[in-house]
């Protein structure tokens, strides 16, 4: 596993391109007319309008560089049917002291929610599940001491 790619699904790919046409488009236009507004309003240097207006302008487009850069170095994940869990992978675990079972998908960090069943191969849990099979135990250590997860299946 390569922790210096952007991993991301076909799915997450098209939801990004389709969020950078929104951000280049009507989001900085609103924000170019938030501007405008904001410097008619007189004297920038007391203009609250003006330096929200500006901060909303700067996080817009770190957000747009962002999405830029995992378009153009995001690897497409696939899911597959392997034996081993991988980027893609739908596993089945259990752990160690629990009789529930939990089902994650390993994803890019990109598409993480852990609410959603989606972890990131970044993550503890990801990484300790990565290359492992069926009936192999993931362990990896926490502030709270040493976690363990039993592979009961993966698709």
């Amino acid at each position: 596993m390569d922790n210096t790619k952007q991993y991301i699904s076909a799915e997450k790919k098209l939801a990004l391109e389709n969020e950078l046409l929104d951000l280049k488009g009507p989001k900085r236009r609103e924000i170019l007319e938030s501007l405008e507004f904001a410097k008619s309003l007189g004297d920038l240097s007391e203009n609250a309008e003006y330096h929200q207006a500006r901060e909303e302008q700067g996080k817009l487009e770190e957000r747009i560089s962002a999405v830029e850069h995992i378009l153009r170095v995001g690897q497409i994940i696939e899911k597959s049917h392997s034996t081993h869990v991988e980027i893609g992978s739908t596993v089945k675990v259990q752990k160690e002291g629990s009789s529930d079972k939990q089902t994650f998908q390993i994803v890019g960090s990109e598409e993480a929610d852990v609410a959603g069943g989606k972890i990131s191969n970044d993550s503890l849990l990801g990484q300790a599940l990565y290359g492992k099979k069926k009936g192999d135990t993931a362990i990896f250590s926490t502030p709270k001491g040493t976690t363990k997860y039993k592979v009961l299946d993966i698709e």
